[in-house]
């Protein structure tokens, strides 16, 4: 039988009384509350934070109707209800003062609701916290459960203000402290939020906080699993291509041993029927291009890149770390895991093939300054295909010169090779040619590999200041390729394999050379 699609709907109640497909998250809700009192959960926008706050919330208000026919339901005491104190920052805090009056007409909103008098006008928020906290407690005989949806978002939005975003931070740093100093009134503490910022820069106050974001044990607390999409989504997926499904979509990985699906793409998928990067839609990672920008982060970097784990659960105003921006926001995923002596160190990869080709397309478009990406890509597949490369040579010579200058200036990544090798990796990927980056063979690495039409291309990047010295680096390029044998791995195939060197201008900031032989 077919039920609704809950598509924008981040509330318990409404999908439970709609008679909503819900995906049953309550086996991990009391376990939780089992275990624990203070958490703690970051995950990318969109995945499903807000409508585990309120099922929280439905559950310590005691609203058993709600959940009839769940895990929780014969595990629960009903008789024991909570006031519940929920904040959700999701206002606009671009300006001087706007956090604190955010929070004093929320917290004004909770006195209304349970009919507490109002503080005085001249109190704060962090005090008029306090003092709700307390006389909750007192007036209903129970602790008060406290639910924090967006914790990071007023610190998130002005992150191009460092002088903002810390002064919201140093805000939320004693506005959350509060928490911690009434904790005899308090029953339950939930914070959810897209960032990791560290303890000590916004949770000091509140250090008790359990952090669950990386805990195997709750890593498809949020999102569907593989197993949820063919239980509780079965009647909706007939007519759809279940692998398909699967490479578009699933993939995002918190430890634990199951990938997920972001929510909001399943269910644009089940009621449009087309596979669209709905998720990626919904946001835009312009300041994300910045930073790579600034970083002098390779685009074509991004695929594969190791670091140690707690550098993707490190995040502060003064200190972002790619690593962590690009994890935390979703746009990559944890692949695998290792020990390293002490430390644990993780691989990164894009999640799937939505967000693999979405941000390709957007960065491109992003640094063409509005040039399609699909226009360059399908011409020099095609050249290269047709084995075309003085066609191919002069195709991506006129788009390299096309980059905006200022995308050069920022910084020193258009002087080496894997600035131009990220441009031409995109291109390619954006018409959905195989490319592999920094493909690894037994004796090294090849810049960049492409598998398409049939036939295996192996290139390999040089710089060169100038048209003298281009002749040379282009003999190095070809040389290094043979002599490292970086085209034996794909002899198996039975395919045509051409070893192609590229050679750019460190100054002239475009293709000098090229020169493509048979491998």
């Amino acid at each position: 039988m077919t039920r609704r699609l809950p598509i924008g709907i981040q509330d318990f109640r409404t999908i439970r009384e709609t008679d909503s497909y819900y995906v049953d998250k309550t086996p991990h809700v009391q376990r939780l509350v089992d275990e624990g009192r203070f958490y703690f959960l970051s995950r990318p926008r969109r995945f499903g934070k807000s409508l585990l706050l309120d099922t929280l919330g439905s559950l310590f208000e005691g609203h058993d109707e709600l959940f009839r026919g769940l895990h929780i339901h014969e595990h629960w005491d009903w008789s024991a209800r909570h006031p519940v104190v929920r904040l959700s920052f999701d206002g606009k805090y671009d300006a001087p003062g706007e956090i604190e009056g955010d929070v004093i007409e929320q917290l004004e909103a909770t006195e209304r609701q349970y009919d507490l008098s109002p503080a005085p006008a001249s109190d704060t928020g962090p005090r008029r916290l306090r003092n709700i906290l307390g006389r909750l407690h007192h007036a209903t005989g129970r602790q008060v459960v406290v639910l924090v949806d967006e914790y990071d978002k007023p610190i998130l939005d002005v992150l191009q203000d460092p002088e903002l975003a810390t002064a919201n931070r140093n805000y939320l740093r004693g506005f959350y402290g509060i928490i911690k100093g009434s904790a005899k009134h308090v029953r339950f503490v939930f914070v959810t939020g897209v960032s990791m910022f560290s303890k000590v820069s916004l949770f000091s106050g509140l250090n008790n906080l359990e952090d669950i974001s990386l805990n195997p044990s709750y890593a498809t607390v949020c999102g569907y699993t593989d197993e949820d999409i063919d239980r509780v989504f079965g009647p909706e997926i007939s007519g759809l291509d279940r692998g398909r499904i699967r490479t578009w979509y699933n993939g995002y990985h918190w430890r634990g041993g199951e990938r997920v699906y972001n929510p909001y793409d399943v269910l644009l998928l089940l009621r449009n029927r087309e596979f669209r990067p709905y998720w990626f839609e919904t946001g835009s990672p312009a300041f994300l291009f910045r930073m790579l920008m600034e970083k002098s982060v390779s685009p074509m970097e991004l695929e594969n890149r190791t670091a140690h784990m707690s550098l993707v659960s490190k995040f502060d105003v003064n200190d972002i770390g790619i690593e962590a921006l690009l994890f935390q926001t979703g746009y990559l995923t944890i692949a695998e895991e290792w020990r390293e002596g002490h430390r644990t160190s993780c691989r990164l990869d894009y999640p799937n093939l939505e967000v693999k080709l979405s941000l390709n397309d957007e960065l491109l478009a992003h640094l063409g300054s509005g040039r399609l990406p699909l226009d360059e890509g399908r011409s020099l597949r095609g050249l290269l295909e047709a084995n075309d490369f003085a066609g191919f040579a002069e195709r991506l010579r006129s788009y390299l010169s096309g980059i905006p200058y200022q995308w050069h200036a920022t910084g020193d990544l258009a002087r080496y090779e894997a600035w131009y090798a990220s441009l031409l990796h995109m291109c390619l990927r954006a018409v959905g040619v195989d490319v592999r980056a920094e493909d690894v063979s037994s004796r090294g690495r090849a810049d960049m590999v492409a598998l398409t039409g049939g036939q295996v291309f192996v290139l390999k990047f040089k710089m060169a200041d100038g048209e003298g010295d281009a002749a040379a680096a282009l003999d190095a390029a070809v040389r290094q390729m043979r002599e490292r044998g970086y085209a034996e791995k794909y002899r198996d195939r039975g395919e045509p394999v051409h070893l192609i060197g590229v050679v750019c201008g460190r100054e002239a900031k475009t293709l000098l050379k090229i020169r493509a032989e048979p491998a």
